[in-house]
């Protein structure tokens, strides 16, 4: 339980020994990482499910998934960052006990939120002609556009939702997200069946199920919000009208966070659609691997939101240190995670990869053969993302997310999109001919993907231990 410090705040997950020495107690922080990780698990639940309706359609409408999937998660983070920054500010408010400020936060995400419905609008119209870009082959294009404006409609929902379980998780009661996602997990899958098989809607059908049960998600979570227990303790249900300057700072705040995952995505999004140019075989192997190997790296993005609140929290309580000592251990249990669940992956490809192929299709056999190989160049790039991902995941918590954007930025297009075409693509079949053209496929994307975690993150992780992140306060910015 936390123990009274600072300025008489406490610190979240803070162990005294019989000497009175400070230790993390890691029973605290399982406590929050747990449901945060199983919340975040049952993204990778979302994932597959809507990868084993596709599959089960066909080879090409795999490789179409794999064209715009990440694309779309693009946006979705780009524009969403104004939800997903509410985290590290309820955070440090809760940790100094400003509990009207923490309503008011939250607040000020909605209203971000709401105003990002244009731009989803207009980015769903623009499908079909941001996917002709990319010269992809006529069944491969028609397939991802079906599914791009549906899921597109998502995109508001998704922002509102990131506001309201940064809210959950900000005042350490990630239980509230975990029931949520659960539910939205449970309906995407019925509304998948619903709309794929029984409307007949195919790709589109997976979209209109997955923005449904984002729909729904919002109204379960936005009466949680509402409930009597939170308006009498954080005044949810008085602190509604617009507080310009929380709005600007939501905006300050939310778009450097959202653009650091966002350009990792485009970076991720470009890869796939290099293998999917290459041929629907790569393409389709690559969005397999890629939906395997979020079994990894979501339940981790739990792991590391936990580091969000405790940095938050702490710094919140005015004591950095401790902040820097809650990171330690949940850099730690990122790593390990993802290490072990990385090499389990890879070994088990044999009896992990059938299910997520089409029955009866004659490139199944070529898929499944280059899954193999894929998987073990991913265990190896887990590792060092999972030392990406807490390591940001604590730099957000204090608030620092314009340098590690910028390092991202610097490692997905300096490094990462130029070794992976070069390495992809053989002389005479990339978008560009200014680059050296090896032409090892998708193996080949996949080594450069294993670069470009190593680079990032070692990047961050020395961004971390500088220490630079000690002069930033998200206190003061809306007073």
């Amino acid at each position: 339980m936390p123990t009274p410090t600072v300025a008489g705040h406490t610190l979240p997950a803070l162990r005294l020994d019989l000497k009175g020495h400070r230790h993390v107690d890691l029973r605290a922080v399982f406590a929050l990482a747990l449901p945060l990780f199983l919340n975040s698990s049952l993204q990778v639940i979302l994932n597959l499910t809507d990868t084993w309706f596709i599959g089960h359609l066909s080879t090409t409408a795999m490789a179409a998934m794999a064209a715009c999937y990440y694309l779309i998660f693009m946006f979705f983070l780009l524009l969403g960052g104004v939800g997903i920054g509410v985290q590290a500010i309820v955070a440090q408010h809760f940790g100094a006990e400003n509990l009207n400020a923490v309503g008011r936060t939250t607040w000020s995400g909605l209203w971000a939120a709401l105003a990002t419905t244009p731009l989803f609008l207009l980015i769903g119209y623009a499908g079909p002609t941001l996917l002709a870009i990319f010269d992809l082959p006529p069944e491969v294009h028609d397939l991802a556009a079906s599914f791009w404006f549906p899921r597109m409609l998502g995109g508001p929902l998704s922002t509102l939702l990131f506001a309201l379980n940064s809210f959950f998780n900000g005042i350490s009661q990630p239980r509230h997200t975990l029931w949520i996602m659960a539910l939205v997990a449970l309906c995407n899958a019925l509304l998948n069946e619903w709309f794929i098989f029984h409307w007949h809607l195919g790709m589109a059908g997976a979209a209109w199920g997955s923005t449904a049960a984002q729909a729904i998600g919002v109204l379960i979570a936005g009466a949680v919000f509402l409930r009597p227990a939170f308006r009498s303790r954080f005044h949810t249900g008085q602190t509604w009208r617009p507080h310009w300057p929380s709005i600007r700072q939501v905006f300050a705040i939310g778009f450097p966070t959202g653009l650091f995952p966002a350009m990792d995505v485009v970076g991720l999004g470009l890869f796939q659609l290099m293998q999917v140019k290459l041929s629907a075989i790569d393409g389709a192997a690559t969005q397999i691997v890629m939906m395997l190997t979020s079994v990894s790296y979501l339940p981790a993005i739990g792991i590391a939101l936990a580091g969000t609140t405790l940095v938050g929290q702490s710094i919140g309580a005015g004591d950095k240190s401790w902040a820097e000592a809650c990171a330690r251990v949940i850099i730690r249990m990122a790593v390990v995670y993802m290490g072990v669940v990385g090499v389990l992956l890879a070994l088990s490809a044999t009896w992990v990869i059938p299910p997520f192929l089409t029955p009866g299709d004659p490139q199944g056999a070529q898929v499944m053969a280059l899954c193999i190989p894929l998987l073990w160049i991913a265990a190896g790039y887990q590792v060092f993302d999972a030392l990406n991902l807490s390591s940001a995941f604590c730099l957000r918590g204090a608030g620092d997310v314009k340098v590690p954007t910028l390092l991202l930025l610097a490692c997905s297009w300096g490094i990462f999109l130029p070794l992976c075409h070069a390495l992809t693509f053989s002389p005479g079949q990339g978008w560009v001919n200014f680059l050296p053209q090896w032409g090892w496929g998708a193996t080949g994307g996949w080594m450069a993907a294993f670069v470009y975690a190593f680079c990032l993150g070692l990047a961050l992780w020395t961004r971390w231990r500088s220490g630079a992140w000690k002069r930033i306060s998200l206190l003061t910015q809306t007073q």
